[in-house]
């Protein structure tokens, strides 16, 4: 087994958007849509470091920040 590890880079706004969606994913009745109980390990890591990373979850326009970020994601038609 190997010990290397892979890195991830993210623009605020993905990770903003990718935090949100996996707090929503947790609380849902997983068992669904993760038939892995291995993939917890990654999905709790990765959400546990975009929460240390994002001092955005605690503004309190956190909502309008998210829609932001969202719209900015999102392609053009």
């Amino acid at each position: 087994m190997s010990d290397s590890q892979v890195t991830i880079k993210l623009t605020s706004d993905e990770a903003l958007v990718l935090s949100h969606w996996l707090e929503k994913l947790q609380m849902t009745d997983l068992g669904q849509v993760v038939d892995d109980p291995a993939v917890w390990a990654p999905i709790h890591r990765i959400a546990g470091t975009l929460d240390k990373s994002l001092p955005e979850l605690f503004a309190s326009d956190y909502d309008e920040r998210l829609e932001a970020a969202r719209q900015r994601l999102r392609p053009e038609d």
